[in-house]
């Protein structure tokens, strides 16, 4: 009976925090975002990783709240926690544009970033792309599989850095026809770098 009795709180506790969570997304859409960031808030501090997503957003945008990014990364790192991956890829963002250096702060971001690529989080894809593209030791062929990722998923942006990458032989065999294609499929998504190229 006390396991029956746990289990109903448990559920009910559940329902209240999704319940606030849509509350506060219907107050951001109709533009009472202090209501909104209230109930997010409600439904954060009662566990549950989507309205902590939300507050962390909150926080980060300054929608309903102070502008804070500490408080965002706060909230993000608990939704991480809980498999959030659009929490992970802002959290890891967040630690290596903020601890660089630290290299446990570098390695927690970095796996962060790749749970969020492997859920299908086009910006951590493209993030994690560039990084290893860009990075003190280039990892080019690892950096390519997330362009690839991120640009089979629509990103113009990662599909213009693909066509760099076959331009200049970074992590694939040089080639200026499939550089071409790359440029083309970006130019026509509206990527004005590769408009750019092509004109070049």
């Amino acid at each position: 009976l006390e396991e029956a009795a746990f289990q109903l709180q448990q559920i009910f506790r559940i329902d209240i925090s999704i319940a606030l969570n849509i509350l506060g997304i219907e107050s951001m859409r109709a533009g009472h975002c202090r209501t909104g960031y209230t109930c997010f808030k409600l439904a954060a501090d009662r566990g549950y990783s989507k309205a902590q997503f939300n507050v962390g957003l909150c926080y980060e945008h300054g929608r309903g709240t102070e502008k804070d990014l500490e408080q965002a990364a706060f909230y993000y790192c608990h939704a991480a926690r809980s498999c959030h991956p659009m929490a992970q890829y802002r959290y890891g963002r967040y630690l290596l544009q903020h601890s660089p250096a630290q290299w446990d702060g570098q390695h927690r971001a970095v796996t962060l970033l790749e749970e969020a690529a492997k859920a299908g989080i086009t910006e951590a894809q493209a993030y994690l792309g560039v990084f290893y593209m860009r990075g003190l030791q280039p990892q080019e062929k690892r950096g390519l599989k997330y362009l690839l990722l991120a640009a089979n998923s629509g990103d113009a942006q990662s599909r213009y850095h693909v066509g760099v990458c076959y331009e200049q032989g970074l992590g694939v065999q040089q080639s200026l026809a499939q550089a071409l294609r790359h440029y083309r499929e970006a130019a026509a998504a509206g990527n004005s770098h590769a408009q750019e190229r092509l004109r070049l």
